[in-house]
């Protein structure tokens, strides 16, 4: 019974338009991100395919889907679990970022087009006017540095970044902070706009002060932390 129930299972996820499949990942982002699942919380697979009347292969896929994104994360015979960091473990993350960012934005502004100009600008602009949904801010945020990573033109560097702080920016989304603090951060783009485009600040100086905006003493996992940080 239990094999024709999997081979059933199987079927109706095979069924699934892919539509609704994207429609299934949407909500529960949109859920996650909202509020109604808490950092450190665990995804129920069968309650979630109750409430969509579904079964439950589809929902696995769907946050799988998640985990790659970053929103959820894979304990070993535990289950899903919306994504939670340890202090440690952002900070550790952001030691890695003063050392791999600032080198894509030294490549970024070597290799600088019109177009990638054009992005970044636009994008600096739009953060800079943003008042909108929390989830917006958080897109916004993560393509400006994925544009610079994807500038530099070294796709081991861009996938090493990707994979690096894919769980650090939805660790940081899913933090409920006021709509003030949000834009307060996102007006902190333009330092790193600024050097990529050709001005003169220290690319690891510019990072580290972007990321002061947002934690405290994100460099205290790094040498800079060894020898002392520069005053931001």
């Amino acid at each position: 019974m239990e094999q024709a129930g999997a081979i059933v299972e199987e079927h109706a996820a095979e069924a699934m338009p892919s539509t609704l499949r994207t429609h299934l990942v949407r909500t529960l982002r949109q859920q996650i991100m909202g509020g109604r699942f808490r950092p450190g919380e665990r995804l129920n697979e069968s309650q979630i395919a109750r409430e969509f009347n579904i079964s439950r292969i589809p929902v696995r896929e769907a946050l799988s889907q998640l985990q790659e994104q970053g929103l959820v994360m894979n304990h070993e015979r535990r289950g899903m679990f919306v994504v939670q960091l340890a202090a440690d473990e952002v900070q550790q993350i952001n030691s890695l970022r003063m050392v791999l960012e600032p080198e894509a934005m030294r490549l970024a502004r070597a290799r600088m087009t019109a177009p990638v100009r054009a992005e970044l600008t636009r994008l600096v602009e739009q953060m800079e006017a943003w008042d909108g949904p929390l989830i917006e801010a958080a897109a916004l945020d993560r393509t400006f540095h994925a544009v610079i990573w994807r500038a530099a033109g070294n796709p081991y560097l861009e996938r090493t970044l990707t994979q690096l702080t894919t769980s650090l920016f939805a660790h940081k989304a899913l933090e409920h902070v006021s709509q003030e603090i949000r834009r307060w951060r996102l007006n902190h783009h333009r330092e790193l706009l600024d050097y990529v485009l050709g001005g003169d600040a220290d690319p690891q100086l510019a990072m580290l002060t972007h990321l002061r905006m947002g934690y405290t003493e994100p460099e205290r996992f790094s040498s800079l932390a060894v020898r002392g940080a520069p005053a931001a």
